[in-house]
């Protein structure tokens, strides 16, 4: 959880199928977010006590002897947290400690809403630009809008001064009713301006995106798990019912995980009667229990498609795989990320937060998703890439499972455990989204800037046109994209003509969203953006003819 602010430059995680250097920023995502349940207070009850006391004390008198004899001076407290950290490092890949100055960056993840003044931002060749102000924020009340450009953020330059993102939103966050300035620079405008806001409690929302596709099919996307996220989920799920729902796709590609008990109250609201969704097994039985579907769900009966992909773990897997156990969803995508190890936080003494690895987890027929670990981190890191190049991601077939056994969903369709969620209907990656010319694009955030400088020159005509015209009728022009590989060219991307011309379907259709995005809002911009997914499109066709059901009825 603590990479969340790689994913999305900006106060709260990121909308879109296609931000850049996803499958390096999904793999950091994944790896670094945890199953988490309830903090329990520690117990310095141990299983070997003499073992510990000894290993203890032999720590203490080392970092003593260095602190006092040691030839130069030294950072003891760096080298007790890169002690900690490579004591982790000999457990498995999510035991981590966050030292406390990185505890509250860390926590955002997970909370529901945060203290600050609102805003969106990315880096636009190192100058803080606003791609949107949340609504009802400060920002959004004290009228800054989509394409200016901050310079200031109180006394200190966040323009050209090679600020990290983090260190943005560090200094546009504060106590809820203490002020700050914004300086302003906006397009046309010939000076600079200062906007006074009142921090204030902003929402965080995990839905990304809730609507209906057509008369009956609806779309959720959840981002993460988040304190916030069943309740958000409930309403959305409940308005769509109210529109006429029948249908649904629920969106987990990139979900990195988060609140165990949140997961799991999702996946209540489509399993019926009282079955399994999960079950915890840690050492002895301190951490056991078993998750049961306990309430009359929202959406118990109706065909359901749950989209995955390399990036969805963990506590996303736990909803994916309950659903596919219990034949009460179509899987479509690509393999889950394979998370399947449970994190217990600690508040530790000196502010910071050790979270440890208490449990593993187990779908209802019985599967362990969690894939092998060595004991190398950086290996396991790569295993994603690795994925791409044994060509995981572009042909079923070539997915392969840790041996074990053969696992049955109700029906008795076999699944497998040891490697993440197979899903039932294999969608392989788009190769233009991840070659080397587009993902450069998205590096350096070239399509979000030229379309926010496309709304800013022409918002007049926009407001004038209802989202539907503006759909029917748009199309990014040929020197739209020559506009883009100029303005690329110039924040260092080499023009690449014939890569430029193999991406373009995919840039025009991510251009025309972005600027939809800006002008009209959430909705549109996924409305725009559904015509060049592969993963949805197959979902909206499985479930237009009837083979989503048909499948999980155990039928061809």
């Amino acid at each position: 959880m603590a990479f969340w602010p790689l994913f999305r430059a900006s106060s709260r995680p990121a909308r879109g199928r296609r931000a850049g250097a996803r499958g390096a920023v999904l793999l950091a995502l994944a790896f670094g977010s945890g199953l988490l349940v309830a903090n329990n207070p520690f117990r310095p009850s141990s299983t070997n006590p003499d073992a510990t006391a000894r290993g203890y004390l032999r720590f203490k008198e080392v970092l003593s002897c260095i602190d006092r004899d040691y030839v130069d001076s030294v950072n003891t407290e760096g080298l007790a947290d890169y002690a900690t950290a490579q004591m982790l490092e000999r457990l498995d890949p999510h035991s981590v400690y966050i030292p406390a100055q990185e505890r509250e960056q860390n926590d955002v993840f997970l909370q529901g809403d945060f203290d600050g003044v609102g805003v969106e931002f990315n880096l636009f060749r190192d100058t803080m630009t606003v791609v949107a102000p949340l609504g009802g924020g400060p920002a959004a009340q004290a009228g800054l809008l989509p394409g200016d450009q901050v310079l200031r953020v109180g006394t200190a330059a966040v323009s050209g001064g090679h600020l990290t993102n983090a260190r943005i939103t560090q200094l546009l966050r504060g106590p809820r009713g203490s002020t700050v300035a914004l300086e302003v620079r906006r397009p046309r405008q010939a000076k600079a301006f200062t906007l006074g806001l009142v921090r204030a409690r902003v929402p965080n929302s995990s839905i990304d995106a809730a609507y209906l596709i057509d008369e009956q099919t609806g779309y959720i996307k959840v981002s993460r798990f988040a304190s916030n996220t069943y309740d958000e989920f409930r309403a959305a799920l409940a308005e769509l019912r109210r529109q006429g729902l029948g249908r649904l796709v629920l969106d987990l590609r990139g979900n990195p995980g988060g609140y165990l008990d949140r997961a799991t109250r999702v996946a209540d609201e489509f399993v019926p009667g009282a079955r399994k969704i999960v079950s915890v097994d840690g050492k002895g039985e301190t951490y056991d229990s078993q998750v049961y579907a306990r309430v009359a769900g929202e959406f118990e009966e109706g065909p359901l498609v749950v989209l995955i992909d390399e990036g969805s773990a963990s506590a996303a897997e736990v909803v994916a795989g309950a659903l596919q156990d219990h034949d009460r969803a179509l899987l479509v995508g690509r393999r889950t990320f394979g998370k399947g190890l449970v994190q217990q936080p600690i508040a530790l003494s000196d502010g910071g937060e050790l979270r440890l690895t208490i449990a593993r987890y187990y779908t209802p027929s019985g599967r362990s998703i969690q894939k092998p670990y060595g004991s190398s981190r950086a290996e396991y890191r790569r295993e994603l890439s690795e994925r791409a190049t044994r060509g995981e991601l572009a042909s079923a077939d070539s997915n392969h499972f840790a041996a074990g056994p053969r696992f049955r969903t109700d029906h008795g369709r076999p699944v497998y455990g040891g490697g993440g969620i197979m899903p039932d209907l294999f969608v392989p990656r788009d190769t233009l989204a991840y070659s080397a010319y587009y993902t450069r694009l998205q590096a350096h955030n070239a399509p979000r800037a030229v379309a926010l400088a496309f709304y800013q020159a022409h918002k007049a005509e926009l407001e004038g046109l209802r989202f539907e015209q503006f759909n029917a009728t748009f199309r990014v022009s040929d020197a739209q994209l020559g506009a883009l590989a100029a303005a690329a060219a110039r924040d260092g991307v080499a023009p690449d003509p014939a890569a430029l011309h193999r991406c373009a379907p995919l840039l025009r259709n991510q251009l025309k969203a972005y600027i939809a995005q800006s002008a009209y809002g959430t909705v549109p911009y996924y409305t725009v953006l559904r015509d060049q997914d592969p993963e949805l499109q197959q979902a909206l066709h499985a479930l237009g003819d009837g083979s989503a059901q048909l499948a999980l009825a155990g039928g061809k």
